[in-house]
Order: C-alpha cells, then structure tokens, then sequence
C-alpha cells in the first residue's frame, strides 16, 4: 500500500482556514467602515464658501455647546439622496445639522436642495475639498457627530440610513448627552 504525503493535505486545510477568515470577518460589526482618526479628537475648521443665500457655516458653531451632526454630501452622489429624508427627519426633530457640499457647482447644489427640502441649519460649500481632507472624508456622503466641545465623537461613512440612525447614532447621541 502506497503512503500518502502530506502534502496532500494542505489544500483542504489551506481552504478551510481561509473559509474560517471570511466567515468571521462577516460577522465583524461595521466590517466595511474604517475609523476615523479624528475620533474624540477636537473637530478641524470649516474652511468654506457661502452657498448661494443660504445661511452660512462657520466654525464657532462647533463649539456652541449643542450636540450636532456635520454632514458631507454633493448634488451628484446617489447615496446623498438616499440618506436626504432621514437627515430631515432628523433635522425635524432638533437635532442641527450643517452641511459641507462637497466639490459640487453651486447651481447643482442649489437645486438639489430646491428639489428634496433643506434640512441644514447652516452650510458651506468646499470647491476645492481641503475643508474636507481636513476632516478626513474619503467620499460622500460622510457625516460627524460632533459633541458642544467641538469633539469629534464619531462618523457615519457612507448614506445615514435608518439601520445606522438606531444601530449607531441614536447610542452615541445618548451617550453624549448624560
């Protein structure tokens, strides 16, 4: 009778191994968000431009003593109109949001606000996006709780959907609050 190498072996123990990672890095909470590095942190300035009429952002109001959301977004990204009525909402409730419109013509941004309601209490626009390498965005939409310090208490990559509102959010506006 023929000895088996051990070798043979190694492609079924080399799948199951790499199975196993998969299967725990899907149960991981948040897989696909990286942190933010300016998490607890105290928030950068808003370095931007008025929008049109609208009233304008500045940075005094991150340290004006209220919990606040800092909300990134563009007329062009899809993802910013999915996460547009829960932003209102939100806005509907009290809580200030101030937006950054992020690379975006003016005009775009404008409509764009006509057409789905303007839930900022305040915003500014980022030509350029330096405002928004400040504070580390990566892409839009991104938006920042920011406690009445002006500290950074965390981010939501990506649109803010009701899931992250209840699962996130919400938990970290309370904590912040007691």
């Amino acid at each position: 009778m023929a000895k088996l190498s051990p070798l043979v072996f190694l492609p079924p123990i080399v799948f199951a191994a790499l199975a196993g990672l998969f299967v725990a890095g899907m149960q991981r909470e948040n897989s696909q968000e990286l942190p933010s590095a300016l998490a607890g942190r105290a928030a950068p300035a808003l370095d931007v431009v008025s929008l049109g009429g609208l009233l304008e952002l500045d940075s005094a109001v991150l340290a004006d003593g209220e919990l606040k959301l800092v909300n990134f977004w563009a007329s062009w990204c899809a993802p910013c109109r999915v996460e547009h009525p829960n932003l209102t909402a939100l806005a509907a409730e009290g809580i200030p949001i101030y937006g950054v419109n992020y690379k975006d013509a003016p005009a775009n941004a404008l409509s764009f606000l006509d057409e789905l309601g303007d839930p900022y209490t305040a915003i500014g626009a980022d030509p350029d996006g330096a405002t928004s390498l400040d504070w580390g965005v990566y892409g839009v939409p991104e938006t920042f709780l920011v406690d009445g310090d002006g500290t950074i208490i965390m981010r939501v990559a990506g649109p803010v959907t009701q899931r992250a509102i209840e699962s996130r959010l919400r938990p970290a506006m309370d904590a912040a609050l007691q």
